[in-house]
């Protein structure tokens, strides 16, 4: 699950990213509301985190601008202001959750569960490729009714790729879509992982799903 996180509180935005992260979520963090605004229309998120009191662009403009484009991901307004006439003008905006500050970083996962659940529309409840699945909710991934046990990682890796079924993504995608934003180590970190995944949804089951396309990176095959 990749999250967008848009808070200019330095200290908070740490200590939320790291708690996210430790729960298996990609996180990428925005300071200011242009920056929060360009990263949520430029790139996929499962989930906004949007504080109001931003520098430069406040949350309900953000909000306003992201509905305006029609990118429908689902936003969670978290943020001091707890009026009820600022809470009820992030709704009539399209924000889909709010949470005032202070507040328990296990609402706050059990609120960002809740809005994945609800997701968007088209998003099926269960991810398929051939006899490969992948409940984005229970985080639950089976290989013809067998549980494989994943790290968050690479379970990220598997939702990335069966998003894509039967479509080349290099290794510059999945690095911008399973890694943060701040990721500068070496790009063969993703041939690595992908060698893991085989061993663990292919080579058990004598399958062959994860393709190598030389030069360009990788494919996950659909039966």
């Amino acid at each position: 699950m990749r999250v967008l996180l848009v808070e200019d509180e330095e200290a908070l935005a740490a200590v939320v990213r790291r708690g996210l992260e430790r729960d298996g979520f990609v996180v990428d963090v925005a300071a200011n509301g242009v920056d929060g605004l360009w990263a949520g229309t430029e790139h996929l998120y499962d989930v906004i985190v949007l504080d109001i009191m931003l520098p430069q662009l406040n949350g309900y403009a953000v909000l306003k601008a992201l509905r305006e484009r029609q990118v429908w991901t689902p936003v969670l307004m978290l943020t001091a202001k707890d009026g009820e006439y600022d809470e009820a003008d992030a709704f009539d905006l399209g924000a889909d959750d709010y949470l005032t500050k202070p507040f328990s970083f296990v609402v706050l996962v059990a609120r960002l569960r809740a809005l994945m659940r609800r997701g968007a529309p088209e998003r099926p409840v269960t991810l398929a490729v051939g006899d490969l699945t992948l409940d984005p909710v229970s985080r639950r991934v089976a290989r013809a009714g067998t549980a494989i046990e994943l790290t968050p990682k690479e379970y990220a890796l598997l939702t990335y790729l069966m998003h894509r079924p039967d479509e080349v993504v290099t290794k510059s995608d999945i690095l911008d879509n399973v890694w943060d934003q701040a990721y500068d180590g070496d790009v063969n970190i993703v041939e690595v992982y992908v060698g893991y995944l085989r061993k663990k949804i292919d080579v058990p089951f004598a399958r062959q799903s994860i393709e190598t396309v030389r030069g360009v990176g990788y494919r996950l095959l659909a039966p």
